[in-house]
C-alpha cells in the first residue's frame, strides 16, 4: 500500500518582467505528483504557463517537520 508523504517545492516564475520565488508544502504519494499540483496551481491562480514555472528544489520532509495545513481539532 502506499503512504502518503510530503513535500516542499520550491521555484520562481516568471511574471512579466519580476520574478516571483514561491515555496509550497504539498502532500502526495510521489515527488512528481507533488511538482504536478504545484504547476497546476500557480497556472490556475496567477495565470502563469508552465514553461515559465522553475522547479529548484524538491525535497521529501519527515512528517515531523511539515507545515502543511491540517484541520484544526476541536
Amino acid at each position: 500500500m502506499t503512504s502518503v508523504k510530503t513535500f516542499r517545492v520550491i521555484g520562481e516564475f516568471a511574471m512579466g518582467r519580476t520574478k516571483t520565488v514561491f515555496r509550497r508544502e504539498i502532500r502526495a504519494v510521489r515527488g512528481q505528483d507533488a511538482v504536478e499540483r504545484v504547476l497546476q496551481e500557480l497556472g490556475s491562480r496567477h495565470g502563469v504557463r508552465r514553461r515559465r514555472i522553475k522547479i529548484v528544489t524538491l525535497e521529501e520532509l519527515p512528517e515531523e517537520s511539515a507545515e502543511v495545513g491540517e484541520p484544526a481539532e476541536d
